[in-house]
Parts: C-alpha cells; sequence; structure tokens
C-alpha cells in the first residue's frame, strides 16, 4: 500500500486536496493530512471565498518523513506562503527530496520546494503568478496541465486536476 502525505494548511484551495485525495483512496492509498497544527483548518474556493474546514491528521511537529511513499503538495493562495516559512516542514519536504521519493505539487504547491532549493534545472509548471518565483529559482517554467520532471509531477491549477490525478496516480505507481 502507497502511503501518501498531504501538506497543507489555512488557504488551502480546497478541491487541489480532496479530488487527487480521493483519486488517490480509490486507487488504494492511504492520504494523511498533515497541517502547522492538529485539528481543523480553514480551506477556500477559488483563493478567497470560505469553504469547508479540513481535519488535519497530524501536526507537522509529529510528522516522520519516513513514514511515506510520496508527497502530495496542493495550492491555493495562502497555504503554500504559510507551509514554505514553517522550518519542520521544509525540512519535512527536503527529506523527501533527498530519498528521492515521488512529489505532485499544483498551482502554488510548487512553492514549498523553492525553500528546498530543489527547482534549479527542472522543468515545472504552475499557476502563471508565480512563474517569475519559479524561475528566479532555476527552474524552467512551461504553461502545460502537466510536467513530470525526475521524481516530480506538476499541474497548473483546478481545470487541471484530472489530467494531473492520472499522472499522480501514474508516478506514484497506482495506476
Amino acid at each position: 500500500m502507497v502511503r501518501v502525505a498531504a501538506l497543507a494548511t489555512d488557504g488551502l484551495e480546497e478541491i487541489e486536496l480532496t479530488a487527487p485525495r480521493a483519486a488517490l483512496e480509490k486507487a488504494g492509498a492511504t492520504v494523511t493530512v498533515i497541517s502547522l497544527k492538529a485539528g481543523e483548518f480553514q480551506a477556500v474556493n477559488k483563493d478567497i471565498y470560505p469553504s469547508h474546514n479540513i481535519r488535519a491528521d497530524l501536526a507537522i511537529v509529529g510528522a516522520n518523513p519516513n513514514d511515506y511513499d510520496a508527497l502530495l503538495l496542493p495550492g491555493g493562495l495562502a497555504s503554500p506562503d504559510s507551509l514554505r516559512m514553517n522550518k519542520d516542514v521544509v525540512a519535512f519536504v527536503r527529506a523527501f527530496v533527498k530519498a528521492n521519493k515521488p512529489i505532485a505539487a499544483i498551482c502554488h504547491g510548487v512553492q514549498t520546494l523553492i525553500e528546498v532549493n530543489e527547482l534549479k534545472g527542472r522543468t515545472v509548471t504552475s499557476w502563471p503568478s508565480i512563474r517569475t518565483d519559479l524561475e528566479n529559482a532555476g527552474a524552467t517554467w512551461v504553461d502545460n496541465e502537466v510536467v513530470v520532471d525526475g521524481p516530480y509531477v506538476f499541474s497548473r491549477c483546478p481545470a487541471d486536476i484530472p489530467a494531473f490525478n492520472k499522472a499522480m496516480l501514474k508516478h506514484f505507481k497506482l495506476a
């Protein structure tokens, strides 16, 4: 069974967690939602409209990257920005990078990888507003619905979720 860690906090674009999580679970994976603290956090719809509360299964301080086979980094404006500023999150993501475990990032979720200095020489996609940030981190940005580069799967936005899910399942060896 593939064990997937999903990192998110307040400001998560809800569909960018819920749809990939549903696809992963349907394919037989277990998904653990990890946040800055245990309990619920506020998701959003279209980056600004409060949506549902999401329950974190685990706080980052209690999370061990060795317990997971793959990592999901969903987007939203606020969630990735908060996550990338947390040293425990950065260390957790860095452990996946060092172990060459598969990582799937959609929309702004890729911002956390900037903090682990892992994008130099990579081809990525994302929400267009962070193109310059990614290029400044050494990545080549392309406007494609899905990009696979090494251990990574990248996607732009909620409209790309069907293609993202298909590529993620294949990359996580679930399809």
